[in-house]
């Protein structure tokens, strides 16, 4: 694609990288066929050829409006667009600059931007997260009827609670301790990040997952100091305080991956793939920064979720557990985002389990971060579309990935939706 991009930003970090992306894109349009909005709304400018185009506009100079921010606004990120594109388009790289973009040339409303200011100060903070999380259990019938849809119950983890079986990691500056601390002490150690809002909506997620890797000889630690990956500011158009989180976050672990401090960790494990998705690209989002490029690449090249880490073991130690049939929904920040496809697949059904045929399952479920909060109506459609394909063959449960998608379609499913990890609790007995 020929671009002339206007004097603003031509001769910025940011508009060198937009240039070279859009150059890439030959707009043959195979991304509308896999675009979930583009599918429910039919609107070229709801796909992302069409979106594309808008950022090429804005970028090159002519006039922004009201109509390109809510354009924008209704991309998912959910990066299916990348795994169709024959040409390499980094549509989420792009999207996130356009986006940062239109905020400064097209500012939104005060309600808006207080809306979204007030989002990324609640849900990347854990402590006041649960505290709002608590009080709204506490009060759910006060509530109105759409904040009220995204109050999830009271977890119930995989068929069992450890929040009594274990000692979750404390949020003072204490050394790290280990998840689960039964059985011997391991010479095989990884990190874990907490993450933002799972400690206080399925904090067995973690827990199960130490009780799995401590029965494969790994110990799970958590930094105590370390907090939200970074991802909702950078899809909130607020990166310089995605950057802050970043580098919070690898000033918490560095010294535990340095040599001869954390004894040999051997890598940070994600157990939510939206967060792996993000912290896997800490590189390039600060590959300009001075003081953290080396550092980050170094934490993004440790970055492996939770399948990819049991993916490499040996997990005939393991028992099968009782067998159940379930459809697994693979988070599109899992199948997309990290490229990560079939391995989830592969462990369940190896360990017993029956997985149904799921269609569309390369389709997102409507969640995508704070979406399915900013819009509503167009995550409640995806989400009925997707729960449709997943019930389809009466599985006993759905199992997924990420904790964001797990809450949403948990809200509306006829059953159980769980984090896989949790099904392999009592194959680790």
């Amino acid at each position: 694609m020929q671009t002339n991009l206007a004097d603003f930003i031509r001769d910025t970090a940011q508009g060198r990288e937009a240039e070279a992306i859009l150059r890439n894109c030959v707009h043959c349009g195979f991304c509308n066929a896999t675009c979930p909005t583009y599918q429910l709304l039919g609107d070229e400018l709801d796909g992302p050829r069409g979106r594309i185009y808008l950022m090429k506009q804005m970028l090159e100079g002519q006039p922004v409006t009201a109509v390109t921010r809510e354009h924008l606004d209704r991309c998912l990120t959910c990066r299916n667009c990348e795994t169709t594109c024959p040409s390499g388009v980094q549509y989420g790289r792009l999207v996130d600059i356009g986006r940062e973009v239109v905020e400064k040339l097209s500012p939104r409303p005060l309600g808006e931007r207080l809306l979204r200011m007030g989002l990324r100060r609640t849900l990347a903070s854990p402590t006041l997260f649960g505290s709002l999380l608590k009080l709204g259990r506490g009060v759910t019938w006060a509530l109105p009827a759409t904040l009220r849809e995204h109050l999830p119950p009271l977890s119930k983890g995989g068929g069992g609670d450890f929040r009594n079986r274990s000692t979750p990691v404390s949020v003072d500056k204490s050394p790290p301790a280990p998840l689960w601390q039964r059985g011997e002490k391991s010479s095989r150690r990884m990190l874990v990040l907490e993450g933002c809002v799972q400690p206080a909506l399925a904090p067995e997620t973690n827990l199960v997952a130490a009780r799995v890797l401590a029965s494969l000889g790994i110990q799970l630690f958590a930094a105590p100091e370390a907090g939200c990956c970074g991802a909702i500011d950078q899809h909130l158009a607020a990166p310089e305080a995605a950057k802050a989180a970043m580098r919070r976050n690898i000033d918490a672990w560095w010294p535990y991956l340095e040599a001869g401090e954390g004894g040999n960790i051997e890598a940070i494990v994600m157990t939510a793939s939206g967060c792996g998705g993000t912290v896997k690209e800490y590189g390039h989002h600060l590959r300009d920064d001075p003081a953290y490029a080396e550092k980050a690449a170094r934490v993004s090249e440790l970055t492996l979720d939770l399948a990819e880490v049991l993916a490499r073991e040996d997990l005939s130690r393991l028992r099968g557990g009782a067998p159940r049939r379930v459809a697994f929904h693979p988070p599109c920040s899992l199948q997309h985002g990290q490229q990560v496809r079939g391995v989830i697949e592969v462990i369940l059904t190896g360990l017993g389990h029956e997985l149904v045929p799921v269609q569309e399952s390369h389709l997102c479920c409507g969640s995508a971060g704070t979406y399915s909060l900013l819009q509503p109506a167009l995550a409640g459609q995806l989400r009925e579309r997707k729960l449709g394909n997943l019930q389809a063959e009466r599985p006993d449960l759905i199992a997924t990935a990420n904790i964001g998608c797990q809450s949403h379609l948990a809200a509306a499913s006829g059953v159980p939706v769980v984090h896989w990890i949790t099904l392999l609790e009592n194959a680790s007995s």
